[in-house]
């Protein structure tokens, strides 16, 4: 039986609204993971360091929405 490919095709809005809540339940996950420890550093310059300077930023323009 010759073997056939599936293809799913997929809009970036879909792609986001798929992966978003993915995203946040990783990055609590990991959040969680330093808050057993009172207090963290981020090292300058690496992935999360970056994601945290760019959150900072949009939420001074009033672009952050944070959920409980």
């Amino acid at each position: 039986m010759p073997h056939s490919s599936q293809q799913i095709v997929f809009n970036v809005d879909d792609l986001l609204t798929t992966l978003e809540p993915l995203i946040r339940r990783i990055i609590r996950e990991e959040l969680a993971d330093f808050a057993h420890l009172n207090t963290f550093y981020l090292e300058p310059n690496t992935p999360l360091y970056n994601d945290m300077q760019d959150i900072e930023k949009r939420a001074l323009l009033g672009k952050v929405k944070l959920y409980s």
